[in-house]
């Protein structure tokens, strides 16, 4: 049950989304920028926050409440989210998951309030899903550390003002045994990041490579200090987790707004001399894509209950994930379809968000990806090592 607080957050996100972001949707897509006002406003709100404890400055949000509000975020451009998502996402818990008190005390704050934005990088040219072959590495030296490597991919890099740096710590480890994650501020010595990468889809949300070159840093920013040495691909997993069930309810208000779109098209376009929404099989496009935007929150909502109580942090947000990014995009492309000839026009809300949609089913882990964790998690549940 959400109380009333959360509701006004919940409400009043829907309304901010609706009358100021949707509005600007084209804008963004053409510019490739979120607009400064909205950055603020959005910040202003919480939302750069809302999954981080009330302790270090956020909302404090737990899961079910996380999701509903992502509901709201979801149904707009994608790259409102992104702008944010990575403080309260795979960034941020990098932290809550695996930093000590002081470590947390010093850096959430500024990301909570939107002072900092944070990135998440993990993934290099061999090294994505696969963590076996990322070469990234960090040696001691002195009483600190010195790292070099490069990242691919890495959301809101252009942006970003600290980097969560996954790096192989220790070089005779096998697979993900021996990766460190450390936190390395932007403007030291040795850290570029390349230009902003031309995408499909989701303009204004930038991701780049990012490059460190002999990068300095002191034993501080290791994630969970000395005890941390080798623990951070564990500590990456727990965040993706998390990650997992956030993606999948950013489908879901995806797969709202293409839904409400089909619809107001189908109920107004006249061919024949009737509004399609008359013939038959548009109407089963329709109710395909009603039938999987049910199912997709349910299927959400539901895992984040059981991710709250503890129950289940592996399986089921796998399979939100896996089910919610392939429904969103069905749903995507029969709104194209139903659209017709304008469905494929720039220009046209569905056009955009087909090419949006089509990211959800590999970041955050592909479908393929979590068809192997769903299976092995019932196989290992089953007894089976």
């Amino acid at each position: 049950m959400l109380d009333d607080e959360v509701r006004q957050i919940i409400a009043a996100t829907r309304r901010f989304v609706r009358e100021r972001v949707v509005p600007a949707e084209a804008a963004i897509d053409d510019t490739d920028a979120i607009p400064a006002d909205l950055r603020r406003e959005a910040a202003e709100m919480g939302l750069f926050g809302f999954a981080v404890p009330e302790e270090y400055g956020g909302l404090g949000l737990d899961m079910s409440a996380e999701v509903r509000l992502v509901f709201e975020l979801g149904y707009t451009t994608p790259a409102f989210r992104s702008m944010f998502g990575t403080n309260n996402g795979i960034a941020g818990h990098v932290l809550l998951e695996g930093a000590t008190e002081e470590q947390k005390k010093a850096y959430l704050p500024p990301i909570a309030s939107g002072e900092w934005t944070a990135s998440f990088a993990l993934t290099e040219e061999n090294a994505g899903s696969d963590p076996s072959g990322l070469t990234t590495a960090a040696r001691r030296d002195g009483d600190g550390w010195v790292i070099s490597g490069s990242k691919r991919f890495i959301t809101n890099a252009p942006l970003a003002d600290v980097f969560m740096v996954f790096a192989r710590t220790d070089p005779d480890a096998a697979g993900a045994r021996g990766i460190t994650a450390f936190m390395v501020e932007r403007g030291l010595p040795g850290l570029t990041v390349g230009p902003k990468d031309h995408k499909m889809g989701q303009a204004g949300a930038w991701t780049a490579d990012v490059h460190l070159d002999e990068v300095r840093v002191p034993a501080s920013t290791v994630i969970g200090g000395e005890e941390g040495v080798g623990r951070g691909y564990a500590t990456a997993m727990r965040c993706l987790a998390h990650g997992r069930v956030h993606i999948a309810a950013l489908c879901v208000g995806l797969a709202q707004r293409l839904l409400d779109e089909s619809v107001s098209y189908a109920a107004s376009r006249v061919q024949g001399g009737g509004v399609i929404g008359t013939h038959q099989l548009v109407q089963g496009l329709l109710a395909d894509s009603a039938t999987d935007l049910y199912a997709a929150r349910a299927l959400v909502t539901d895992v984040a209950a059981h991710y709250d109580d503890g129950s289940d942090t592996r399986l089921g947000p796998s399979c939100a994930k896996y089910f919610a990014s392939e429904a969103v995009g069905r749903i995507a492309d029969r709104a194209v379809q139903i659209h017709g000839g304008a469905g494929y026009m720039r220009g046209v809300p569905v056009e955009r968000f087909y090419r949006d949609a089509r990211l959800f089913r590999i970041y955050e882990g592909t479908s393929q990806i979590q068809q192997i964790v769903i299976a092995r998690e019932l196989l290992r549940n089953a007894g089976v090592r």
